[in-house]
């Protein structure tokens, strides 16, 4: 089951730019079934309840975003994971796409 995020109502703001998502040897990871490469974007979510920083992952182009940027996060899945007594969400996403003409106040 795949679980989605609706981030119509939710401002999302760039605080890092995309980075490569790096393997433990240093190496770009690819998406599994297509080769694309994969990128990290640290973001700013904030809603009515609150805000909070998450890392989103996206594949394919560097997503063309910069810190400061609002942007529209295209289908935002949340991924439940536990490892060695660890767990976490991680999030990916189709695409990040800076909102034209908007960048929030400094």
């Amino acid at each position: 089951m795949k679980l989605y995020v609706d981030t119509q109502s939710k401002q999302v703001q760039v605080t890092k730019d995309p980075e490569p998502k790096n393997d433990q040897n240093g190496n770009q990871r690819s998406e599994k079934n297509t080769g694309r490469l994969m990128w990290s974007t640290q973001v700013f979510v904030l809603d009515e309840t609150g805000g909070e920083i998450i890392t989103i992952t996206t594949a394919g182009e560097k997503p063309g975003v910069t810190v400061g940027q609002l942007v529209a996060v295209e289908q935002l899945e949340a991924i439940p994971w536990a490892t060695n007594g660890r767990n976490g969400v991680a999030f990916r996403a189709i695409s990040l796409k800076s909102k034209a003409g908007t960048s929030a106040a400094k």
